[in-house]
């Protein structure tokens, strides 16, 4: 696999992985039930689009000392253009876990703890199908043609049902789970797992809270079968794949909060999604006869999510919900 990273670089990029997820885990909230306010949110999603730019000021810096100005360029363009195509697809995540949460009741002092194990499941998943994936694409080139077609049939799909919820009570893990194990009928704290008395001896009972964990992180799984193959369109480094996934998935837990109370302002923010998964498909099916520029790609992107956010905003504007 060729790479720009070095052992050095992949060092710095675990150690700034471990920093920000002991400050996620341990400093923002204290790890207790904690109820995340709109400004504590917009603060965490500030530093986390801060780190994940200086993390590119730094990888260009690296680059322009070693491998010269035209490499340190393209490079970090691919890294800016993969993190926001990765942060852009991230917020269906956010969609679905607001979907989850609201369908089992679960307060937001409780949504912490989920979203944090959400959050790590996610980057460990993303790292094992990543560099599967870069060494598929090395052995066999035309899986390119593969994921292309499969973004940009994702893509239809996702704009034809946009506007359509499913119904998680006909979830077949929630059915299957209910009934090879015990639940309690209402939620027990964070705790994911209680003892209760049945038939005279305790049992393990399982809490709504563990369903909704399960769920999150089968959404991370399906999320990451539709978004990894994205990048691949932009780049097949898998330093720049990983990072640029990475650093997308670190700010979740953040966003999720800054838009807990927005997100029905945003209503045509899943069409724009759609057309960014479809316009990546086609660029990765296009890639051996006409490579689209990473700037153009960039521009592109960065355009059609602005757009459909201020005709959301235009069209729900503030205090008001849609029809």
């Amino acid at each position: 696999m060729e790479t720009i990273g070095n052992p050095w670089m992949w060092t710095g990029f675990s150690a700034i992985v471990l920093v920000m997820l002991a400050i996620d885990l341990f400093v923002v909230g204290g790890g207790k039930e904690h109820r995340v306010s709109m400004r504590e949110a917009a603060l965490w999603s500030g530093v986390w689009v801060s780190v994940a730019l200086l993390f590119a000021g730094v990888l260009w810096w690296v680059l322009d000392g070693s491998a010269g100005r035209d490499v340190a360029n393209e490079v970090t363009l691919e890294f800016i253009t993969g993190y926001l195509i990765e942060k852009s697809l991230a917020i269906d995540n956010v969609f679905v876990w607001l979907m989850l949460f609201s369908f089992f009741a679960v307060p937001l002092e409780l949504q912490k703890r989920v979203l944090i194990y959400g959050v790590i499941g996610a980057i460990v998943m993303r790292t094992i199908m990543i560099f599967a994936g870069v060494w598929l694409i090395a052995k066999f080139h035309w899986l390119l043609y593969v994921f292309g077609a499969f973004l940009l049939v994702t893509g239809i799909k996702m704009w034809w049902f946009a506007d359509e919820k499913p119904d998680l009570a006909k979830n077949p893990v929630v059915k299957w789970i209910r009934g090879h194990m015990n639940v309690t009928d209402a939620l027990e704290g964070e705790r994911f797992f209680v003892m209760r008395e049945h038939g005279g001896r305790m049992v393990r009972y399982a809490t709504p809270l563990f369903l909704v964990l399960v769920l999150v992180e089968l959404t991370d799984l399906i999320f990451a079968v539709d978004s990894i193959p994205a990048i691949f369109a932009i780049t097949t480094d898998p330093f720049i794949v990983l990072t640029s996934n990475v650093f997308a998935i670190l700010g979740l837990r953040a966003m999720y909060f800054l838009l807990a109370d927005m997100a029905d302002r945003f209503s045509l923010l899943k069409y724009g999604l759609a057309i960014v998964l479809m316009f990546v498909g086609v660029k990765m099916m296009l890639i051996d006869v006409f490579k689209i520029p990473v700037l153009v790609s960039l521009a592109v992107v960065a355009a059609i999510i602005m757009t459909s956010v201020v005709l959301s905003l235009r069209r729900n504007p503030a205090g008001q919900r849609p029809a």
